[in-house]
């Protein structure tokens, strides 16, 4: 009786077992289907851009700059300087006042001009009386010779002193005008027409001859003097376009053009002072204004470019995205000049002939990437639909 209770123990055991066995191997199966009929991984998406987004390789002349930056100064100046001494009565303008040529801008006291040439008055009457006195006794006394009255001697004294008398009354005339060229000059006039800069003094103080006394200046034309390189002057001339950016200006740009070069490097250095001119009508440019700008030169040969939006860089490499074979391809890439003028960048590095490359800025691009061109007709109907 036990052993068959045993038997029937072990055969209930067993088949427990096998229905356990068939039930995984049921769920086992469902979950492979169930996997195999599910994709491994998410589908990539397919890019789709425009022929508008793509730009190819294009041979151009990229027009040349050459920077240069200096302070500006105004083509005319001066420095107005006293031509006599004395006590300055009246300066009649002030710094930033417009001043025209020949206006009245300062006044000297002229009391002891007055004085000196009323002195020089006195002394140039007296000698023309005096040279009158000994012509009058040369004449006598040669009519006196030719009488045999006197002798020779008596008549080359009476010659000589018609001679001194003569120097001095031309000396005399001589004082005469200088003193009244000092009176003249104690009226001080502006030698040209600007703005004054500063006034070196002020009423009562006393100046001494060649004495500065107003600086004015000339704002209707800016100079700007630029230190180039001697090996880049070769391909500069004058009459050569400059565009420059004032500071304080923002975007505006102001146009010169080169005036002169000068003919020697600048001591201690391996440049040459390039000038360049600008003119100022409105007289918005100011003295000593700091400019940057470029110098046109001539356009060189044709180079590969590409559009300047086309070209990014990380990390200080520059490189593109292309489309090769359905797929987006990072090529990293050496670049040349820029010129901002038609927004376009010389590319160094050879690309094939008729690469697609993108060129508008798209983000989070990756290489590899599974990409198409759309033509506009595909477009103008996937819109459609």
């Amino acid at each position: 009786m036990a052993s068959w209770f045993q038997r029937h123990r072990i055969t209930g055991a067993f088949l427990v077992l096998v229905l356990v066995a068939a039930a995984a191997g049921g769920i086992a199966l469902r979950a492979s289907k169930r996997a195999a009929a599910e994709p491994a991984g998410p589908v990539p998406v397919t890019l789709e851009f425009s022929v508008d987004d793509i730009a190819r390789v294009e041979a151009r002349a990229l027009p040349r700059w050459l920077p240069v930056s200096g302070t500006l100064q105004p083509v005319n100046q001066t420095t107005v300087k006293a031509k006599v001494s004395g006590e300055v009565r009246q300066v009649i303008v002030r710094e930033g006042e417009p001043v025209k040529f020949g206006q009245v801008v300062l006044r000297f006291d002229t009391s002891d001009l007055d004085a000196r040439l009323n002195d020089r008055i006195g002394a140039l009457e007296s000698s023309r009386a005096q040279f009158a006195l000994a012509e009058k006794t040369r004449v006598q006394n040669q009519a006196l010779l030719k009488q045999k009255f006197i002798s020779q001697n008596a008549y080359d004294s009476a010659e000589s002193n018609l001679s001194v008398s003569q120097g001095t009354l031309k000396s005399n005339e001589a004082q005469v005008q200088l003193a009244r060229n000092a009176l003249r000059d104690a009226v001080v006039m502006a030698p040209l027409s600007g703005v004054v800069a500063k006034r070196h003094v002020q009423p009562g103080e006393k100046v001494a001859f060649d004495a500065p006394l107003l600086s004015i200046v000339d704002l209707g034309k800016m100079e700007l003097q630029a230190m180039v390189p001697a090996n880049d002057i070769p391909e500069i001339s004058s009459g050569m376009a400059v565009e420059l950016a004032i500071d304080g200006f923002g975007d505006r740009r102001f146009n010169g053009s080169v005036e002169r070069i000068n003919p020697m490097t600048e001591a201690g250095t391996r440049a040459i002072l390039v000038f360049v001119q600008i003119p100022n009508p409105d007289a918005a440019l100011k003295g000593g204004m700091f400019a940057t700008g470029r110098i046109k030169l001539a356009a060189g040969s044709q180079v590969a470019t590409l559009p300047s939006i086309a070209v990014r860089s990380e990390a200080g490499q520059a490189y593109v995205w292309t489309i090769d074979g359905g797929k987006l391809a990072r090529r990293n890439v050496s670049v040349g000049r820029r010129d901002d003028t038609t927004a376009r960048t010389e590319i160094k590095t050879p690309l094939p002939d008729g690469t697609q490359v993108l060129a508008a800025r798209f983000d989070n691009l990756k290489d590899g990437a599974p990409a198409v061109i759309r033509a506009p007709a595909a477009q103008k109907a996937a819109r459609s639909g």
